[in-house]
């Protein structure tokens, strides 16, 4: 699955690409910003599927496309920071690892194109106006979670029949988990089951 996304996203920097490379001088190779919280080291199996996604379509790192790869080594205070150290390198797109990642390069720049790897609501999160009308700099995947939420407790229901009570963690702060409570809860009134959540 990691695999496809980030092949999924190596196939739309390449619609991104041929035009940013007519815009810019015949010898200067394109520059990719790839920006994420987490330690690098904690992603290589994404990053070495980015890496030979780009491959496949005929992309190498230090030839033809460079690309700068920036984290904020888990610390989300940093990633602000580590945003604007990309958009001073005038990176030609931006590459993001989450929806951190995402809030601090838009944050950062209204002018170069970043594609979103995964979010879970674009919209909820003012990334995009619309699915089908995202307008500004930002395009990319949405993994769109929340409405399976009352689905998995459905199941649930179905591996413990007598299930008759249910807590769910969350963060009261993420439009994804608010939107997995409500489709929870409302799950859970149609099951009769108790519905508890704690948020933090």
């Amino acid at each position: 699955m990691i695999e496809r996304v980030f092949v999924f996203i190596c196939l739309l920097l390449t619609v991104l690409l041929p035009g940013l490379i007519e815009a810019q001088q015949p010898t200067k190779v394109p520059r990719i910003g790839f920006l994420a919280v987490a330690p690098l080291s904690t992603l290589a199996q994404r990053t070495e599927a980015f890496r030979q996604g780009m491959r496949e379509l005929g992309y190498s790192e230090g030839k033809n496309i460079f690309i700068e790869w920036r984290s904020a080594e888990g610390n989300p205070d940093r990633v602000p920071k580590v945003a604007a150290e990309l958009v001073q390198l005038k990176v030609d797109v931006i590459v993001t690892a989450g929806s951190r990642a995402t809030h601090s390069a838009k944050a950062a720049t209204v002018t170069i194109p970043i594609v979103m790897a995964q979010d879970p609501d674009p919209v909820a999160n003012g990334f995009v106006a619309s699915l089908a009308r995202p307008g500004g700099n930002i395009t990319g995947l949405s993994i769109l979670s929340p409405e399976l939420s009352g689905k998995r407790l459905e199941l649930l229901r179905e591996i413990v029949p007598k299930l008759s009570r249910v807590t769910v963690f969350g963060t009261s702060t993420s439009a994804e988990d608010i939107k997995s409570l409500e489709e929870i809860k409302l799950t859970a009134g149609a099951m009769k089951c108790r519905f508890n959540t704690w948020t933090y």
